[in-house]
C-alpha cells in the first residue's frame, strides 16, 4: 500500500521540466533513426508513446526506476482495423525518481538524464519490436538484454556534444536496470 508520504514525493515535471524533456525525446528519435536507419514514415511502426507522471495511471507508477515500459495489446486511443494488429508499448517515465537523482547528484541534469533514460527506452522499444529481444524474458535474460541495452546506448551518446551528458553516461556506466517491464491485454 502506499502511504501519503510517498505520494506527496510524488511530484510531477511542470511545463518547464516537460518542454526540456520534449527536446530529448526530439534528439532520442533522430539518433536512433539514423542508427536504425529508420525513417520518418516507418516510426509509425513502433507503436509507442512516452508519458509523464501527471499522465499514468496508479498502476504505471513505481518509485523503483526512472520508467517503465508497459506493453499492450493496442493504444487505448488508437481505433485498428482488423488487419492491424502489434503491441503498443508505452514508456512511463517516473517524473518524481528522475526529480530525486537530479537532487542526490550535482553533476546529474534534467536534459542529459532525460536523454539518456529515454534514448535506452526506445533501444528496448524497438528492440522489441523488431523482435530482437522477447518482451516476456526470464530474469536472466532480462539481465543480459539490459547489459545489451546498456551498451547500445552508450554507444549512440557517447559522441554526443551534450552539456552534463559525460557525467551521466559515467554514473550509469555499469547500471543494471533502469526500468520495469510489465504486460497487460
Amino acid at each position: 500500500m502506499t502511504t501519503k508520504i510517498e505520494l506527496a514525493e510524488r511530484i510531477p515535471f511542470h511545463p518547464d521540466e516537460i518542454a526540456v524533456l520534449r527536446q530529448a525525446i526530439d534528439i532520442a528519435e533522430e539518433l536512433l533513426s539514423e542508427h536504425y536507419k529508420i525513417s520518418t514514415s516507418q516510426w509509425k511502426r513502433y507503436r509507442y508513446d512516452i508519458q509523464s507522471l501527471r499522465s499514468l495511471q496508479e498502476e504505471e507508477i513505481t518509485d523503483m526506476a526512472f520508467a517503465q515500459i508497459y506493453r499492450y495489446a493496442q493504444n487505448p486511443h488508437e481505433r485498428l482495423r482488423g488487419s492491424e494488429s502489434g503491441d503498443y508499448f508505452k514508456i512511463c517515465l517516473q517524473d518524481h525518481v528522475i526529480r530525486r537523482a537530479i537532487e542526490r547528484d550535482a553533476n546529474m541534469h534534467l536534459f542529459p538524464l532525460s536523454l539518456y533514460i529515454v534514448t535506452h527506452e526506445l533501444v528496448h522499444v524497438i528492440r522489441f519490436a523488431k523482435f530482437l529481444q522477447r518482451f516476456d524474458s526470464t530474469a536472466a535474460e532480462r539481465e543480459v538484454e539490459e547489459a545489451r541495452v546498456h551498451a547500445l546506448t552508450y554507444q549512440l551518446l557517447e559522441s554526443c556534444r551534450v552539456s552534463g551528458l559525460s557525467a551521466v553516461l559515467a554514473a550509469f556506466y555499469d547500471c543494471r536496470t533502469m526500468e520495469t517491464f510489465s504486460g497487460h491485454e
